[in-house]
């Protein structure tokens, strides 16, 4: 039968592996590279060493292995890692004890530490597209030396110039070096350098004893593409199991890539924004004219999502406009950690999102790692990435990374959304800074996210269309509102959309209680009666 078959063939296995002086991983050899104590795990890296460190904000970073790092005082080393986790967790512990010389990240972010040794010239720091440091991790362990991309062309990360290191005067010590340009099918892509570290750093869910790995929902992040990209990689794991837990085909990382395997004791598992759905009970707070003006803005921002799409929407307004599609149709929301099929009213405290608050994900999701989730950007498989800004020029050019000096969150996957040509690019943004400064410019004088990359722009009071040849049209105006105001506090000119000169057609959108939004479209050249159309908050 099926089972003797096995078993006469295993023992032709096993006498062929005798002849020819092969041996199993479970032999005394391979079992070695097992490690009850994290410490002895790390204890041998060295002063000056690369490290790749898996995670993706707090999730699924490998806890104990940096705890241990800690322990050691290992100095200089060059950490490579999407972001540098939190002041007191994370990589922030080893950035407080000035451990690390150089990062090479996305994403700043919430960590006041890591900014501010950066701007001190404390820190070398290279900021590196989201989606293209996946992909350089990618190749390093595929053994690509090189590659080409579009993301980051006509920014400072195509020009060089941007800063690595600051003096302590604020001038730059050390700057990014050019990248070389081709072209390809009349598009400009820029060529980018594989990363490899000495050792990774790496959190899964289990292994087995043969040394494969699986890892557990968003935890693949950075962790996949980093297994395979390391002279030495140490997985951290929550569990140990007998070879044959795991049916071959389901099996994340083969145990080839892996060098040593520590269970952890203890995970902490911190969860930077944990939001949980708030009871029906509770009395919603009053308010703010700052809210308003917010949620105006969420509302159209709402208008844009179609029936089938796939959207990826960046942190704060973009992905609170999730709550308002309309229930008659079906939007696919992509997050770059890794999930595609969320839904973000906050339900159960599942993964982390991009923007770091817990969601919770839908019948028919998947999650996958980084590399892949950036395959699907870059690829133009995302029909609509909608994120904010802090400048918009005439032509669709786009900043809001960073301010040279004074503030740095990094691009995080900005960069990448934006320079895929087969996606709609919305920025949603109120229409002027601080002190009414102008937001929508002529020419941004910040550094630039992406070059002629912005199809929309929604603000408070108005609503553009950006060609990248003629400039911007205006389309919508807010109620109350003339084309004559917003050229007041727009910081460049404009065309206005024929339907608003001759139909005075303007979109009014009336918020009834704190559930219902009205969108009337008004054509008084016609007379036509308002089609209204409502959204439901949940």
């Amino acid at each position: 039968n099926e089972m003797d078959i096995l078993l006469d063939s295993w023992g032709l296995f096993s006498m062929c592996m005798s002849t020819c002086g092969c041996y199993f991983s479970t032999s005394s050899q391979r079992s070695r590279q097992f490690y009850s104590d994290p410490l002895d795990a790390v204890k041998d890296i060295p002063n000056g060493a690369t490290v790749l460190v898996g995670g993706f904000g707090l999730c699924g970073i490998p806890e104990n292995l940096i705890n241990s790092l800690l322990k050691t005082g290992v100095k200089s080393l060059t950490a490579v890692s999407n972001n540098a986790g939190v002041d007191d967790f994370g990589l922030g512990l080893l950035l407080q004890t000035k451990q690390i010389k150089r990062m090479i990240s996305s994403y700043v972010g919430e960590n006041v530490e890591f900014e501010r040794q950066y701007l001190s010239g404390e820190l070398e720091v290279e900021l590196t597209p989201q989606g293209t440091l996946a992909e350089r991790i990618r190749a390093g362990g595929a053994g690509v030396p090189a590659f080409f991309t579009a993301t980051g062309y006509g920014t400072l990360i195509q020009e060089g110039g941007s800063p690595i290191k600051y003096n302590k005067d604020g001038t730059i010590a050390i700057a990014s070096e050019p990248r070389e340009v081709r072209e390809f099918n009349g598009r400009h892509y820029i060529m980018e350098k594989s990363i490899t570290g000495d050792f990774a750093l790496v959190k899964a869910w289990k292994a087995d004893k043969a040394g494969n790995v699986i890892f557990r929902k968003t935890a693949r992040n950075f962790n996949q593409p980093m297994c395979k990209a390391a002279k030495i990689t140490i997985v951290e794991v929550e569990e140990i199991v007998d070879v044959g837990t795991f049916a071959a085909e389901d099996i994340h990382i083969p145990s080839i890539y892996v060098h040593r395997i520590v269970k952890g004791d203890s995970y902490e598992k911190r969860i930077e924004r944990r939001t949980v759905k708030k009871g029906q009970a509770e009395n919603p707070k009053p308010k703010k004219d700052s809210d308003i003006v917010r949620e105006r803005i969420i509302r159209r921002a709402a208008l844009e999502f179609e029936d089938g799409m796939y959207a990826n929407l960046g942190i704060g307004i973009p992905m609170l406009a999730s709550n308002f599609i309309k229930p008659d149709i079906t939007v696919h929301l992509q997050s770059e950690n890794g999930i595609l099929g969320l839904v973000t009213l906050h339900k159960l405290p599942f993964n982390n999102l991009i923007c770091k608050e817990t969601v919770t994900v839908l019948p028919g999701a998947a999650y996958f790692s980084s590399d892949d989730s950036f395959a699907m950007i870059r690829g133009g498989h995302i029909n609509l990435t909608m994120l904010g800004a802090m400048q918009v020029s005439k032509y669709g050019d786009l900043a809001n990374w960073m301010i040279p000096g004074k503030m740095v969150k990094g691009m995080g996957g900005a960069m990448d959304l934006v320079a895929s040509a087969g996606t709609k690019v919305v920025v949603t943004m109120e229409h002027s800074a601080k002190g009414d400064k102008h937001k929508i410019l002529e020419k941004c004088n910040l550094p630039l996210t992406g070059k002629q990359c912005v199809d929309r722009i929604i603000t408070e009071k108005a609503v553009f269309d950006v060609d990248k040849d003629k400039g911007l049209t205006l389309i919508e105006v807010w109620e109350g509102l003339t084309p004559d105001d917003i050229k007041k506090c727009t910081g460049t000119d404009f065309e206005v959309n024929e339907t608003i000169e001759l139909q005075k057609r303007i979109i009014i959108l009336n918020t009834l209680h704190h559930t219902v939004c009205n969108i009337a479209h008004y054509d008084i050249l016609l007379h036509t009666k308002p089609s209204n159309t409502y959204l439901n908050e949940n």
